[in-house]
């Protein structure tokens, strides 16, 4: 065996390839984002944290108005019964 086998040289053949090429033609460049790129999509995400922002306190004003009416109907309830009312024991001692 004087030089080397078959598989040795086509292990060779791959091992030996140069990088410079794939790097000139961009396959193994990493190349950042465009400024453009990024921007436009932070932008995109900051509308639409402000749209479920604005959703979020658009339903807190709803639950907050709905909480008062329920409050007052419980109050009404409340002293239209006479479960609730206060009593005087003074009154009642006469």
């Amino acid at each position: 065996m004087d030089g080397p086998s078959k598989e040795e040289e086509e292990d060779s053949t791959f091992t030996n390839i140069s990088l410079a090429d794939d790097i000139e033609h961009g396959s193994f460049c990493l190349q950042p984002a465009p400024s453009s790129l990024v921007r436009d999509l932070v932008a995109a995400h900051m509308d639409d944290l402000s749209a479920r922002v604005d959703a979020v306190k658009e339903e807190n004003l709803k639950l907050k108005s709905e909480n008062q009416v329920l409050g007052q109907y419980i109050e009404n309830l409340m002293s239209a019964s006479s479960v609730f009312q206060t009593t005087d024991t003074k009154s009642k001692r006469k």
